[in-house]
């Protein structure tokens, strides 16, 4: 034999208003999508769509920083650029004076002595060139850390170190160049072969000058050399730079796919779900109607 169950009106009440708060909970939600922007404003919101975002953001942050990296290296090697590019300019000048000197066998000393002073200027604006800072260090000074990578005679002040940037997965390039790699060491070191130009031009002394202008050549051979190299990390810096940008573009495009709010359908869901909020509204009261109470106030 069943037994009937007894439907009171305090749990016809209380059923009726669960269901009335569930509703306005889903009409919150969509409200809150809204005014946010974000599908997923906690992660009880999806579980599974928090851990991909939160691969997909470490993703973009990490892509990020190789896009910042890549711009510091490129700052680094743009200017070593520039600098041996303007070194190679003013080494054929000393050139140009080193031959001349060499034709004018019955030249004065007032001649000898104005081709010395430039080619003395040429070599103290080489050093500056030298000395050139990036961020606040010297660029062809290594690791060190002094203000200067030569002295006011052209002896190098720096070491060998060498100072990277990761532009990429596993991916490292070297941003600066220390002066011997540039300027060379030893007797055909640029400042030195500047000064034996000075001297022997002063002098008169032919012979010495005509291998003080093949030292000249083997200076500047290495630095163009270094600048060819120089030039080919900027281009590999410049392809990383830009494939860290259409991965961050590919990325973000992803992570907006799983967190931002299709605004129009979110904004229709809203509209769905008040109408049917004050649907709800109206069949409750027609549905609980007075009790015997209400007669007896």
């Amino acid at each position: 034999m069943t037994i009937p169950s007894r439907v009171t009106e305090a749990s016809l009440t209380t059923k009726a208003l669960s269901d009335l708060q569930r509703t306005a909970a889903r009409g919150q939600k969509l409200q809150q999508q809204i005014s946010s922007g974000k599908m997923i404003n906690r992660p009880s919101d999806s579980p599974t769509g928090t851990v991909t975002s939160l691969q997909l953001r470490g993703e973009v942050r990490a892509t990020q920083q190789y896009s910042r990296n890549a711009d510091d290296g490129l700052g680094w090697l743009g200017t070593i650029q520039d600098k041996l590019g303007d070194s190679s300019t003013q080494i054929l000048r000393v050139r140009d004076l080193t031959v001349q000197a060499l034709n004018a066998t019955d030249s004065d000393q007032a001649s000898r002595d104005a081709l010395t002073t430039e080619i003395d200027n040429i070599k103290q604006s080489l050093i500056g060139e030298a000395n050139t800072k990036y961020m606040g260090r010297p660029v062809f000074g290594g690791t060190t850390a002094g203000d200067v990578a030569y002295d006011d005679s052209g002896n190098y002040k720096g070491d060998a170190g060498q100072t990277t940037r990761t532009v990429g997965p596993n991916s490292k390039v070297r941003i600066e160049t220390n002066g011997p790699e540039a300027f060379g060491d030893g007797p055909t070191q640029l400042f030195q072969v500047l000064s034996d130009i000075s001297r022997d031009i002063q002098s008169g002394d032919t012979n010495t000058l005509s291998d003080d202008l093949t030292n000249l050549d083997t200076a500047h051979d290495l630095l163009k050399s270094t600048l060819s190299d120089v030039g080919a990390r900027y281009n590999r810096v410049t392809q990383m730079k830009q494939s860290s940008e259409d991965h961050l573009l590919s990325v973000s495009s992803q992570l907006s796919d799983i967190e931002d709010v299709d605004l129009p359908k979110a904004i229709m869901d809203l509209q769905i779900q008040q109408t049917s909020y004050q649907a709800a509204l109206a069949a409750t009261a027609k549905v609980i109607q007075p009790s015997l109470i209400d007669f007896l106030r």
